[in-house]
């Protein structure tokens, strides 16, 4: 998205910190509804995030791009996809935060942009220097450490790590704006949510409760404000600052784990991360250099 940007300006690094920084409280938010289901809490972010962005295309005068891909059946299939990544990383990544996972989340959001760029190599042949082989490589020793050490996959990460990298991908190809794209999403997934919540009927939380149902009622709030600040900011930065900028998250997700939810970090956790965060210096240099040589 911000590709086209050569200079950084201090809206677009002021836009992309706050969308940063409130990704990396959405875990306290889910925190206090730790006692619903995912699936509850997932359809009432969908349901509340399809009014707030349609007002916001209604306001921008969006609409005609989005009546045109409303008739455009190649359109709705890829929207459908990226609609089903983004379904799959908010189920788990509500999951993580309720089961004292959240350490497992930060590290699938730290590990995600590697897998973007591994995948980028794979997918669409895109040359890697040396710098970005290193990174990538390192990460997944990383977790494999984590794995022979806890004597499991740390799935969670790599599902939530699996579903953003596909979904980005699948993004960058959708041709529409990206509030757009996310009105189409979750317009797609208010379908399955809606059939769910009648079905829930009086089982549900919402209008039950009074502080769950204001929760319930916020989370279209959180999960569209820092959507609309990222594509506003992406489009005043460098692709090489959004780059750096996006470890704010997944730093402040496990500062909350910590510190906040009180997680075991662990021996293992110990020797993976600090790779993790060579990898991702590794990364951020070879970005660095880019925008240099660009």
């Amino acid at each position: 998205m911000a590709g086209g940007q050569s200079e950084d300006t201090g809206a677009g690094f002021a836009y992309a910190t706050g969308a940063y920084v409130l990704w990396g409280g959405l875990p306290l938010y889910l925190k206090a509804l730790e006692h619903l289901p995912p699936a509850e809490v997932v359809a009432h972010r969908v349901v509340w995030s399809l009014p707030i962005i349609g007002a916001l295309i209604w306001i921008t005068g969006r609409t005609a791009d989005l009546r045109a891909a409303l008739r455009s059946p190649r359109m709705l299939g890829m929207a459908a996809l990226t609609s089903a990544f983004i379904s799959v990383n908010w189920g788990v990544y509500v999951w993580a935060i309720a089961n004292e996972r959240a350490l497992d989340g930060a590290l699938g959001y730290y590990i995600n942009p590697l897998f973007s760029v591994f995948l980028g190599a794979v997918v669409l042949g895109e040359r890697l220097d040396a710098l970005k082989w290193a990174a990538v490589a390192l990460a997944a020793l990383a977790v494999v450490v984590l794995t022979v050490a806890q004597g499991s996959l740390p799935w969670p990460a790599l599902a939530l790590m699996f579903s953003w990298g596909g979904y980005a991908f699948c993004k960058r190809r959708l041709p529409i704006g990206p509030n757009q794209g996310f009105f189409l999403e979750v317009a797609i997934l208010s379908v399955p949510a809606m059939v769910y919540l009648v079905w829930l009927g009086g089982e549900g939380a919402f209008l039950g409760a009074a502080g769950d149902t204001w929760l319930l009622l916020c989370a279209g709030l959180v999960t569209a404000i820092p959507l609309i600040l990222y594509v506003n900011g992406a489009k005043l930065l460098r692709l090489s600052t959004i780059g750096i900028l996006q470890f704010i998250a997944p730093t402040l997700i496990m500062v909350v784990a910590l510190f906040v939810f009180g997680e075991p970090f662990g021996t293992a956790r110990a020797i993976a991360f600090p790779m993790i965060w060579g990898a991702l210096a590794l990364y951020s240099l070879a970005l660095v250099r880019e925008a240099r040589a660009g």
